[in-house]
């Protein structure tokens, strides 16, 4: 019997019944390879594509200069991602669920709520960029439909859950690496692409926003690297689960950007419609593998959207999270998000820029405090029962020292501040360098740990520290 089992286990697609659950340890089918294929497949589509395309074709940098910047910024970025990951073989909840222990049990609603509107945002973007791939080689094809058609695609992938996610990105990775490959391996031997523009030169603004939506691309992973890693067997270890999200965001992060980066070159307006004008029809073939590729794609954004809006349902109207509910919330999401999409279609790079620059600030405090708490002051020891519990346990509803250091990091970041809404004084004596995001970072962390410790010498303030409790 226990023979059928296995072979059906690994056999057939399995609709997930865990959602915002601990993952029990025989229900841990993730390796590091299917965790490296995630954030490698990830990656392989064409907003990450436009993304790298801003630096050459937005700030006019050489393309050597906007591949370093992209490098460095992904390189640093992916770091914080990764750690974040590696709690997730540990502890076996998603990475949101877990910011209850630093902020409470209702506090950490509000960062779920934030992560929520990222994934919706990221959802969206990625169908309106998949339209534009798709137009590119079908010009007359209904730009709406098209968002509608990929959308069902991503939701379904998403209604089934992790096992199919995982399978479909395993299998995707390896499919989409060969069509970016023969693209960046044919327009590195086109002299029009590769020779320097004359209007292209190196600026220290344009190359610190580079780095720094470089350092964001990874950042925005963290809120849910651990959606995917809690499914690695606990005997895996956080060495595994940080490697393998490491090299997977940054190799194909880079590789797929350094593309972008030629096609900016080649096309500053309209870097994806260079694939069609420079390679002829392997390009229009190349364009039309991202279009379905980000449909396919979009169901890992969509996934996590959901486990956020469940853990603020389950920590705010104490409802019982079932496998239906979670259907159910997935539907509505995916419908809204595609609502979202179809009304955004314009003026989307400039949209999405802004999206980038604001996303960065609100989660650089949130990565400080959560990394700060689990490697330095519980050093990975959750009560996992305290993490459900109604009214919070050890960790109560409301985390004044967590709420507190992330508003003092958010606000430290404020002189220092670039948006297209709002600029810091302190942005033009730097030469419009962007160092609000390591500002908040350091500033958050220190104030987290001397409150943390401030409390811990206060006797009612006491924080006791807990073991985490096997199933």
């Amino acid at each position: 019997m226990s023979d059928i089992s296995s072979t059906n286990s690994k056999t057939f697609v399995r609709f997930e019944q865990q959602h915002v659950l601990p993952i029990p340890e025989t229900e841990r089918t993730g390796t590091n390879w299917s965790l490296f294929a995630i954030w490698v497949s990830l990656n392989m589509m064409p907003l990450t594509v436009i993304t790298g395309a801003v630096a050459s074709g937005a700030y006019g940098l050489p393309i050597f200069w906007s591949i370093v910047a992209i490098l460095a910024g992904n390189v640093i970025g992916a770091f914080g991602s990764a750690l974040h990951a590696s709690q997730g073989p540990h502890l076996g909840v998603p990475q949101m669920l877990q910011a209850r222990a630093q902020f409470g049990y209702l506090g950490a609603s509000l960062f779920a709520i934030i992560a929520f509107i990222m994934f919706m945002g990221f959802f969206s973007s990625i169908l309106i960029v998949a339209k534009d791939s798709l137009l590119a080689v079908v010009p007359d094809f209904n730009g709406t439909i098209a968002i509608v058609l990929f959308a069902v695609i991503g939701i379904g992938l998403c209604v089934f859950g992790y096992d199919l996610l995982q399978k479909t990105m395993t299998w995707l990775s390896i499919f989409i690496a060969l069509a970016v490959t023969v693209s960046m391996v044919l327009f590195a031997l086109e002299p029009e692409v590769t020779s320097q523009r004359s209007e292209a030169a190196f600026t220290f603004e344009g190359f610190f926003a580079m780095l720094a939506i470089g350092i964001v691309w990874q950042l925005a992973y963290a809120p849910y690297v651990s959606d995917y890693s809690r499914y690695l067997p606990k005997s895996t270890g956080p060495k595994t689960a940080f490697w393998s999200t490491y090299l997977g965001l940054v190799l194909s992060s880079v590789f797929v950007m350094s593309l972008g980066v030629l096609l900016g070159a080649a096309n500053p307006d309209n870097p994806l419609a260079a694939l069609g004008e420079y390679l002829g029809p392997i390009g229009m073939i190349v364009l039309i593998v991202f279009a379905v590729s980000s449909a396919l794609i979009n169901g890992v954004e969509l996934y996590s959207a959901v486990m956020n809006a469940l853990t603020v349902m389950q920590s705010n109207f104490r409802s019982t999270i079932t496998p239906a509910k979670r259907v159910w919330t997935t539907i509505i999401s995916g419908a809204v998000a595609t609502l979202i999409a179809v009304l955004g279609q314009g003026d989307f790079m400039t949209m999405f820029e802004s999206f980038l620059t604001l996303l960065l600030y609100v989660l650089i405090p949130w990565s400080a405090i959560n990394l700060a708490d689990y490697f330095i002051v519980q050093k990975g020891h959750y009560d996992l029962d305290d993490l459900f519990a109604p009214d919070g346990g050890r960790y109560g509803k409301w985390n004044v020292v967590g709420l507190s250091s992330y508003g003092i990091g958010l606000l430290a970041q404020v002189p220092f501040m670039i948006t297209p809404l709002f600029t810091g004084p302190m942005a033009e004596p730097l030469q419009f360098i962007d160092i609000a995001w390591l500002v908040g970072f350091v500033v958050t962390a220190v104030v987290y740990l001397v409150l943390v410790r401030a409390r811990r010498k206060a006797p009612e303030g006491e924080l006791e520290v807990g073991a985490v409790r096997s199933d």
